[in-house]
C-alpha cells in the first residue's frame, strides 16, 4: 500500500500527535499550527492529504479548506474541529471537503479517516450528519448572515454600516430580516441561533 503524504493542521497537539504516533502507512510531512503555516506548508510539500482545524488562529473558518483545494486540486481535505455546527459541515463538503469530524473521536479514529479520505472516500461523523439534516438550510441571503457575524460582538449600527460599507438603514433592514426569518426577538437572539446551526 502506497504510503500517504499528509500535513496536520491544528493548534492543539492532540490531534497532531495521533496519526503520526499510530500509523505505519501515513507520513506526516508537516506539522502546522495556524492557517497561513499549514498553506504554506502544503504548497511546499504537495500531500495527498491535509487535517485542518477551521479554528485554528488565521484559519477564517472553513474556508481554511478551500485555499488547498484550489492550489492543489490532488490533495484531499480532512476538517477536524472542536464546533461541528450543521452551516459549517454544509459549507465544508460544499468546499470539497472529503471528511468532517469533531475532535471527540478518538485517538485511534484519525489516522483510520485520513485513510478512508487518501483512498478517494468521503466520511462524515453520524451525528453531526444528521444535526445537518434536521436543522436544514439557512434562510438568510449571504448579506444578511454578512451583516449579522457583524453584529455578533454587540457593535453599533454605525460601526456595521462602515465596516460593511453599506447605509445604516440597509443594515438595519437586514437586521431585522434576518431575525424575522429566524423567530428571533431582536438581532442579539438572532446572532445566538444563527450560530448555533452554523449559518453565521
Amino acid at each position: 500500500m502506497a504510503r500517504g503524504r499528509v500535513p496536520l493542521a491544528d493548534d492543539k497537539h492532540l490531534i497532531r500527535g495521533a496519526p503520526a504516533a499510530l500509523e505505519d502507512d501515513l507520513v506526516v510531512v508537516a506539522e502546522a499550527a495556524t492557517g497561513p503555516e499549514a498553506l504554506a506548508l502544503a504548497r511546499a510539500h504537495r500531500p495527498d492529504a491535509a487535517v485542518l482545524d477551521p479554528e485554528m488562529p488565521g484559519a477564517d473558518g472553513v474556508s481554511v479548506a478551500t485555499s488547498p483545494r484550489a492550489e492543489l486540486p490532488g490533495c484531499r481535505t480532512m476538517i477536524v474541529t472542536s464546533h461541528g455546527r450543521p452551516g459549517h459541515l454544509k459549507q465544508a463538503l460544499a468546499a470539497g471537503v472529503r471528511a468532517f469530524v469533531p475532535k471527540t473521536v478518538s485517538a485511534r479514529q484519525p489516522a483510520d479517516i485520513i485513510r478512508t479520505v487518501h483512498a478517494g472516500n468521503r466520511y462524515v461523523d453520524p451525528e453531526l450528519a444528521a444535526d445537518a439534516i434536521s436543522a436544514g438550510d439557512s434562510p438568510l441571503t449571504v448579506r444578511e448572515a454578512e451583516v449579522l457575524e457583524l453584529a455578533a460582538d454587540g457593535a453599533p449600527v454605525a460601526e456595521i454600516a462602515e465596516r460593511a460599507s453599506l447605509p445604516q438603514a440597509t443594515v438595519r433592514n437586514h437586521l431585522s430580516a434576518a431575525a424575522s426569518k429566524l423567530g428571533a426577538e431582536n438581532r442579539h437572539a438572532a446572532v445566538r441561533l444563527a450560530r448555533e446551526r452554523g449559518w453565521v
